[in-house]
């Protein structure tokens, strides 16, 4: 079964990390929004936001936070990953800071963002039960080729999950 996914990243430091996850081809993802979208959008305001999220956010059946160096406590990720985990979607992430950016370079592993999402019940953070996975390559390549091998199956326990929670 082919799935749909919402793909959550800081853009600007990791827009291009992020296509190379975007087009490995293993799983449907939302259009990424451009620079110019993104500015229309915010300049909506916090509710134009979060419509513009919830609208992304629609049809998919897993959030995939595509972990970079400053995207853990980010008010925007957070709110996707709480949106997605409340709309009872798989949600997960995956680091990609070994994957070269356009200028060739890696960058420093970021913290867990979900950290810093919490249940409401228990106030327990969600990483308790949501997966992070950490490629171990420190090679752009081999990291890469990690992350298409096994991105559908993470996909799929993250949707196994979320309907067990």
């Amino acid at each position: 079964m082919a799935r749909s996914a919402f793909y959550s990243f800081h853009y600007k430091p990791d827009n291009s990390r992020a296509s190379q996850i975007r087009n490995m081809g293993v799983v449907d993802g939302n259009k990424p929004a451009t620079d110019n979208d993104w500015e229309t959008v915010t300049k909506g305001g916090d509710q134009a936001i979060k419509k513009w999220i919830g609208e992304q956010l629609e049809g998919r059946s897993c959030a995939i936070v595509l972990i970079g160096q400053d995207t853990a406590g980010r008010k925007w990720i957070n709110y996707e990953i709480a949106t997605a985990w409340n709309e009872k979607k798989g949600v997960l992430g995956v680091y990609i800071h070994h994957l070269k950016d356009l200028e060739a370079n890696q960058s420093g592993k970021g913290g867990n963002p979900f950290h810093h999402v919490t249940f409401k019940e228990s106030g327990k953070a969600l990483s308790t039960v949501v997966p992070a996975h950490d490629p171990p390559y420190s090679d752009s390549k081999q990291a890469y080729a990690h992350i298409k091998a096994n991105l559908a199956d993470w996909i799929e326990k993250a949707i196994e999950i979320r309907n067990n929670n």
